[in-house]
């Protein structure tokens, strides 16, 4: 497995992707450099803290379909990792979560009010590197900022009449997920000056991805196991997060599981966790679950076959592959 963690990279590939990631990395650590120390320490927190890098990653794959030497790829990349970030301190304040990405949350260190407003410093400063890249740009985050923002209101307000839960949650996850992602392809394919038609795959194929990889997400909590995937199995079900494991499960009209979708319908305590936990593993809703990730990579695959034979084209076929080797 490459570091980038995405396997079978082509050697020749791997090794951009690996310099240009670096580049990327200097440039969101040293884009949040300020006057003030307090901001640039609050700023620093989750940046230094790690992560996928799923999103400039995906920005300079899909480069690799244009020119990936033009300017603005790599400040595009940065662009959607300190989007994504601002979006996590924001949504940890909601959540009043303790942790993220294993240290500890910046609500919790400097409170709520500071959270908030480190989040609108990072939203900030992609706006400054944007304003570089050119209206098409500008606007294009314009849109997929509104779409996140629409996604995290109506997972508050939850599921309008007529329409089921499941369905709510899926729009939710493509809103709040899968814009982010679909965008960050759009970025480096548009920016490459890729053919229109390739930019406008690249961008459904994002798109699959940020889904499949919350779906993939979901399988985990119910699934992992915690020294190997990183992610505290049952951390969801103890804050009463629905997931789609979750809704499948509770969507259920069989008797028996009267006693589990009770359980589901609000935080499961510590004392129940590892019980439940049981009984979603071995219940239907995994293998559904799995069976609808199953088409989201396929409907991915699909967007691919479009795309000229590249090793650019391999590594984003790999990459859904490790997204759905997680949780399998």
């Amino acid at each position: 497995m490459s570091p980038l963690g995405v396997p079978n990279l082509e050697p020749k590939l791997e090794k951009r992707l690996l310099s240009d990631m670096q580049k990327v990395e200097s440039l969101l650590r040293t884009h949040i450099e300020g006057d003030y120390p307090l901001v640039v320490e609050t700023s620093r927190h989750l940046v230094q803290a790690g992560g996928k890098r799923l999103r400039p990653l995906l920005t300079l794959i899909s480069a690799q379909f244009g020119d990936p030497n033009k300017f603005g790829i790599i400040e595009a990349a940065v662009v959607c990792e300190l989007t994504h970030l601002a979006t996590l301190y924001h949504d940890d304040v909601m959540d009043e979560a303790p942790l993220r990405r294993g240290v500890e949350s910046a609500n919790n260190r400097w409170g709520n009010s500071v959270a908030i407003l480190t989040g609108d410093y990072l939203f900030a400063k992609a706006s400054d590197l944007l304003a570089d890249l050119g209206p098409e740009a500008v606007r294009l985050q314009a849109k997929t900022f509104e779409r996140l923002v629409i996604g995290q209101i109506n997972e508050t307000q939850g599921n309008p009449t007529g329409t089921t839960m499941i369905d709510h949650y899926l729009k939710v996850v493509s809103d709040k997920t899968g814009s982010l992602i679909a965008t960050s392809a759009r970025f480096g394919a548009m920016l490459s000056g890729a053919e229109p038609r390739v930019v406008e795959l690249l961008t459904q194929f994002g798109e699959k991805v940020g889904i499949a990889f919350q779906i993939a997400d979901d399988l985990l909590d119910v699934q992992s196991d915690s020294t190997e995937s990183g992610k505290t199995p049952g951390t969801d079900l103890k804050e009463g997060i629905p997931t789609l494991v979750t809704l499948y499960a509770m969507n259920s009209k069989d008797p028996a599981d009267k006693d589990l979708v009770e359980r589901l319908s609000k935080p499961i305590p510590e004392s129940e966790l590892s019980e439940t936990i049981t009984k979603l593993r071995n219940h239907k809703a995994v293998l559904e679950v799995k069976a609808y990730l199953r088409t989201i990579a396929d409907e991915a695959d699909a967007l691919l076959a479009e795309l000229p034979a590249t090793p650019a084209k391999d590594a984003l076929a790999n990459l859904i592959t490790a997204l759905i080797s997680r949780s399998t």
